[in-house]
């Protein structure tokens, strides 16, 4: 009876973080892949939305990587975001992922229940692809490569990475 009355947190499941890597290079301009990887961010951020995730998002374009958000909750200020992403400049994408794993360390170590997931939307275009740690979470890499010639490095980098590779071309079309 005295158990009854004591008072119990209620258990809550462990907040998920979503880090959004985005290649906006000038390269993902060709044959609408930005455009078209746009679709499929609106579609993320919503989702996210609706199941109280947060979200980390950086960007990859000109010289040097750019956090648009870090592990907020997501809002109407990512499509304001969106509305206005367009591509250019170089690909510091390298520098993106290495930024990335960091950051997601130390998350990881001052919220250790979180579970995080990267998601990673790229053409693969890079000049090189050195040897890349595997990435410490589940992850996803979208290839928005197309055109006649397509290198195929986006398939290369999500193995070294560990991630799962999909190509944007062959995922079920947004609603």
């Amino acid at each position: 009876m005295r158990e009854d009355l004591l008072y119990r947190l209620r258990s809550r499941t462990a907040h998920e973080l979503w880090l959004v890597i985005v290649d906006a290079s000038a390269s993902t301009r060709r044959h609408s892949a930005l455009s078209d990887a746009k679709g499929l961010l609106a579609q993320l951020f919503d989702d996210a939305y609706r199941q109280r995730a947060r979200l980390a998002l950086l960007t990859a374009s000109g010289r040097t990587p750019s956090w648009q958000v870090q592990g907020l909750k997501a809002s109407a200020d990512l499509r304001q975001w969106l509305d206005g992403l367009g591509a250019g400049g170089g690909t510091p994408l390298l520098q993106a992922l290495e930024e990335a794993a960091q950051w997601l360390a130390r998350r990881q170590r001052r919220f250790p229940a979180e579970q995080q997931r990267v998601l990673l939307i790229t053409d693969g275009r890079l000049k090189s692809l050195p040897p890349q740690p595997p990435l410490n979470c589940p992850a996803l890499l979208i290839d928005i490569e197309r055109g006649p010639i397509r290198l195929a490095r986006a398939q290369q980098l999500a193995t070294a990475l560990g991630a799962e590779y999909r190509h944007i071309d062959l995922l079920p079309p947004t609603a």
